[in-house]
């Protein structure tokens, strides 16, 4: 079957027809509220700062903001405080014995938490939106324009209702594509947003193909390297280390239970893109802080920060591995998951219960995590080198790429289950997209 009928066939299945018809519509309604623009604000001034952030803080959160804090919309924000929040929770579930109890409920607990993430969210918000109120009214552009023409007590207060209000509504459309659309809402409302400046990449490149500035031959070469990484992305997404278990014959009553094997999938980048994201945030910091600073020695740190030279690939590399072991043991606990084998039955071949096996799986998973680390540096490594030694006039790779990828498989993924409930061909051969399970 085609490609052509088999998206087709997303149409001949009413239930989810309506639900792809909810997300894009919640989509379109988000990309409509990133061109508001919050009262109060130079746009012309704010653009020519923007266009001096490439490399700092300020360029990677617009990016995530799909534009919208480079305009300072009503969604200028974005997603990102609750992302903030909903890592802040996971890290205090390790210090705090109630939220850990909470984690071990089941739904229940997990709605809680989710709570207490939304109301993290608001204080994020709010804790943001004032910094960047305070921080535009002491702001000029480089030809000398005040950000904010009336600065004052009236613009702090509106820009923080403003602003918080954008980022619950954003939350709240997440939450509705979630329950009543396709796919992960939170993770579609980053991905929309970071694909909304593909067009214009696009525009940009031709143009500087008909000006001769971007040779036919580089252009060639990016198409098949974007190919080759965008495979290399989808084949390491997916890929598994099945450790086998085993499940001892019981009786219960007069019925028995157990003596199947199965196997416990250990992903190879069980951190998704959390490393990257909270590196480039420590490492940009600097960078970001000395361009408002004149002094020597402030401009020659931010030359050794910025991106494509040696010293930042360094530390970038560096704060990649850290975040990757720091976070995986966080969301995956060897301890947790060998005791919950035991108590089931369940055992590794080989290796004893217990203590035995959480060791076994703990080395498994620290060599699996190092390989996901070297995976997750060069990815997000590959766009600083593009841009320097070829010139390429958009951001290609990086903490974007791995989103974009992984949004587009996992929505992907549950477009071809509602198929092959309903006994229609997917996208893929046999009806299911491979090394996307567990």
């Amino acid at each position: 079957m085609s490609g052509a009928e088999s998206f087709g066939n997303i149409f001949r299945v009413p239930e989810l027809k309506k639900k792809v018809f909810f997300t894009l519509g919640l989509l379109i309604v988000y990309r409509i509220g990133a061109h508001i623009p919050t009262p109060g604000i130079n746009s012309a001034a704010l653009a020519e700062i923007f266009a001096r952030a490439a490399g700092t803080i300020l360029g990677f959160f617009n990016m995530f903001s799909g534009g919208a804090l480079s305009r300072l919309t009503i969604f200028a924000l974005g997603i990102m405080p609750y992302i903030s929040s909903s890592i802040i929770l996971q890290l205090m579930t390790m210090v705090s014995p109630y939220l850990a109890r909470l984690k071990k409920e089941g739904e229940q607990g997990q709605k809680k938490i989710t709570q207490y993430t939304r109301y993290g969210t608001i204080v994020l918000s709010m804790v943001q939106s004032s910094g960047i109120a305070v921080g535009l009214e002491a702001m000029k552009s480089p030809t000398g324009s005040p950000i904010v023409p009336s600065p004052g007590w009236s613009f702090r207060v509106m820009t923080i209702l403003t602003l918080t209000a954008g980022t619950a509504f954003l939350m709240w459309l997440g939450e509705q594509i979630t329950e009543r659309g396709i796919g992960n809402g939170i993770s579609l409302i980053i991905f929309s947003g970071i694909v909304a400046g593909t067009p214009a990449a696009i525009f940009q490149s031709l143009d500087l193909m008909g000006t001769g500035e971007l040779s036919v031959l580089v252009v060639l070469f990016l198409m098949v390297l974007m190919a080759a990484v965008v495979g290399a992305i989808v084949f390491t997404e997916g890929g598994q280390r099945r450790i086998p278990i085993q499940y001892a014959k019981r009786v219960v009553g007069r019925k028995m239970y157990g003596g199947q094997s199965t196997h416990l999938p250990l992903k190879v980048n069980t951190s998704g893109v959390i490393p990257p994201i909270f590196a480039s945030s420590i490492i940009m910091f600097p960078a970001t802080i000395a361009q408002f600073i004149t002094h020597p020695w402030m401009q020659t740190v931010s030359g050794m920060l910025t991106p494509g030279t040696i010293v930042y690939s360094m530390l970038f590399v560096g704060a990649i591995f850290f975040f990757c072991y720091f976070y995986t043991a966080v969301i995956f606990n060897p301890i947790d998951v060998a005791d919950n084998m035991k108590k089931y039955g369940g055992f590794v071949p080989g290796i004893r219960p217990g203590a035995k096996t959480s060791d076994y799986i703990d080395q498994i998973l620290s060599r699996i995590t190092f390989y996901g680390a070297i995976y997750l540096s060069l990815v997000c490594i590959l766009p600083d080198y593009l841009i320097k030694y070829f010139n390429i006039p958009f951001y290609f790779g990086g903490t974007s790429l791995l989103i974009v990828v992984g949004v587009s498989l996992d929505t992907m993924q549950q477009i071809e289950s509602h198929l092959v409930m309903r006994n229609y061909d997917g996208f893929m051969k046999k009806g299911r997209l491979k090394g996307r399970r567990g």
